[in-house]
This record gives C-alpha cells, structure tokens and sequence, in this order.
C-alpha cells in the first residue's frame, strides 16, 4: 500500500531500516534475508574440479562456523563436479561464473544453491535470460554482483563512484524484474573503504533484496582485517547487510574466523568466544604470546557466548578484565584463574592452558 511505502521511506530516510525488513529470498536449502542473523562466507582457494581437495575445505570451514561457500567455475570440469561435491557437504553451494553464460546454465543443473554473476560481463541480455528461466526452473537465487572494477563504460564519467556502482545495481534488478525474476542478493564491491560504504548506504535505501558486504582486493591478512572492519563495522551497525564476506589473500578459513570476531565485538553474534588478551611489557613474566598462540584454535571450538581474557600480569589480570567470563593472569611462572573478576585458584604456568579450558568446559 502507499502508506506501507511511506512507512518503509522513513525507515531508509532516518537511518532506521534493519536487516530484517529486506526481502526473503529463500531457495531448495536457502534462506537470506529478512532476518536479524548474518550469513558467513568465503570462497574455496582450489580448482572445483579437484572435488576431494574442495569438500575438505568447505567441511573444514563449515566446522568454523561457515553458513555457506563460494566456488569458481572456470570450465565444465568444474561445473560439473558440483554436484558430487554437493553429496558429501551441509552447508549450501554458492557457483561464481564469469563470461561464460552456458557455465552458469551448467552449475544450476549440477546443483548449485545460489550462483554469481556479474551482468555486465556475462554477455548478452538474451544469455542473462536464459540463466534467469533457468534459475526460476530450479528455483536458485542469483547474487548479482557489482564491482567497481568491472563498471559498464557508460558510468566511466561518474564523479561518485559509489552512485555509479548502486545505479548500475539498480539496472539490473530492474531487468531481472522484468524478466519475472526476484530471488536476488546484491552487493557492491570497491575496493576503497569511504567508496564502499557510501555505495552500501545509498543501497539500502533503494534496494528491498538482501545484501552481501564486502571489500573487494582487500589485501593480505593483516591489511585485509583492517580494512575489512573499518568498512563493513560503520555497514553493519546501521543494519545493513545480510550475508558478509571478510576477503583475505589467503586461507578461507581465516575468512570464516575473521567474520565470526568481527560479528561477535559487534554484538551481532551469540555463539562465538570473544578473546582479549594484553599486549604485554616488561612486567610479563610468563610466556603469554605462547599460551595466547595454543588457546586461540581450543577457544574457537567452544560455541558459547563467552569473553576470556589471556593476560600478562595481575594488573591486567582480574583488575581490568574483571568483566570477562573467564580468564587467566601471569604471575612468577605462574597464573591465577578467574571468573568474572573474582581469583578461583592459582596454577602453575604449565598447567594454566589446560585449567582454563577444564573451568570453561
């Protein structure tokens, strides 16, 4: 109703339009969208094709908390070898194809939940077409997606690029609506912090579809972290986004474990291990960096709502983490175990990693 829409400008024009007022675009095994939780992706390093190599990857990072992963598809080898990998994985299939609009035909058929693509380079509007009655035949969502790198000429004498990259998005869904089709996930990627998160909040005030954040090129680990929480922090907070992606020159599980800490210090997720440690000086008489290193990959495990602080010294032990949950303060080659601020006993260095986890467990 026209009044519904004037509520819903409101809601986009004061800052105010949640994650959950965006579409539903649910699939087979799919659902994204109209929903306060955030889906977790990444995208697998190795070639489709080599199928045992992949469903390792993807297993190993849907144990870290992936809610679903991304594979290229370069040739039909890859396309094909979806639908065995589809047999010995839970979490769904995401198919990311370029040029080739028949690799796209190819990956839905094989059994891809979602496939990417971005229109402009995928070819002719009759190919786009053929993957939009192909996609509503299987009943497969399409994540369109538009890079700043990849923008029709057309938008080349944009001074904005982020208004460039959103009127591009908007071109396209209005196409795929046209064609009838309306399972759609957007993103806008830049690879520039301001440009992208410009793009996402002029995005959501005129796009209804759930989106996928990101930083495109984002760097290696350490740049990328940066980056990555710098634009999608300001992005998230203002409720936009429904799937995300931490993009690393790297490991994907890095990605996954990135994207988990990152929704976990926001608030915006439940079931992740918040860790805090010192950065240590001259009063650290126990090798806390060691300990920090051994805990990390034992505390990721642990599915629970929880801060624990791995600190140095008494001064930054239960004093300044009184709030965390659990944790542990170095001593004269020894450490005190805590909860919630109050010292529970004292162990010795060698012993401390293993006490935690047992008083956590």
């Amino acid at each position: 109703s026209i009044f519904y829409s004037k509520i819903l400008i409101f809601l986009y024009n004061n800052g105010m339009f949640k994650r959950e007022n965006t579409n539903l675009v649910k699939t087979k095994s799919l659902s994204i969208g109209h929903s306060p939780k955030i889906l977790i992706q990444s995208m697998c390093d190795i070639k489709t094709s080599n199928i045992d190599e992949v469903v390792n990857q993807i297993n190993d990072c849907a144990s870290l908390g992936a809610d679903l992963m991304r594979v290229s598809v370069l040739d039909y080898d890859d396309a094909k070898a979806i639908k065995e990998i589809k047999k010995k994985i839970k979490i769904p299939l995401v198919a990311d194809i370029h040029f080739d609009y028949k690799l796209a035909i190819a990956s839905i058929e094989n059994g891809a939940d979602k496939i990417r693509i971005n229109p402009g380079n995928i070819g002719s509007k009759d190919n786009i077409v053929k993957i939009l009655e192909k996609a509503k035949e299987y009943n497969v969502a399409i994540r369109i997606g538009v890079n700043s790198g990849s923008l029709d000429k057309k938008y080349s004498n944009y001074k904005n690029l982020h208004v460039a990259m959103v009127k591009s998005a908007l071109e396209f869904i209005d196409f795929f609506e046209k064609n009838h089709f309306y399972s759609m996930v957007i993103s806008l990627k830049a690879s520039d912090p301001i440009e992208t998160i410009k793009a996402y909040k002029l995005a959501a005030k005129k796009i209804k579809y759930p989106l996928h954040v990101g930083i495109t090129e984002a760097g290696s680990k350490d740049i990328s972290l940066i980056r990555s929480s710098a634009t999608l922090s300001p992005i998230l907070l203002s409720g936009i986004g429904n799937t995300i992606r931490i993009s690393i020159t790297g490991k994907p599980q890095d990605e996954i474990l990135a994207a988990n800490r990152l929704l976990s210090d926001l608030k915006l997720k439940n079931n992740f291990v918040r860790i805090i440690s010192c950065p240590t000086c001259g009063r650290t008489m126990v090798d806390l960096k060691k300990i920090v290193k051994q805990l990390e990959p034992e505390l990721i495990k642990i599915n629970k709502n929880l801060t624990v602080a791995i600190m140095g010294c008494i001064v930054n032990g239960p004093g300044e983490a009184k709030n965390a949950d659990y944790g542990i303060a170095g001593g004269n080659n020894c450490f005190a175990l805590f909860k919630k601020g109050k010292i529970i006993k004292t162990v010795d260095e060698k012993d401390a990693m293993e006490e935690l986890l047992k008083i956590i467990k």
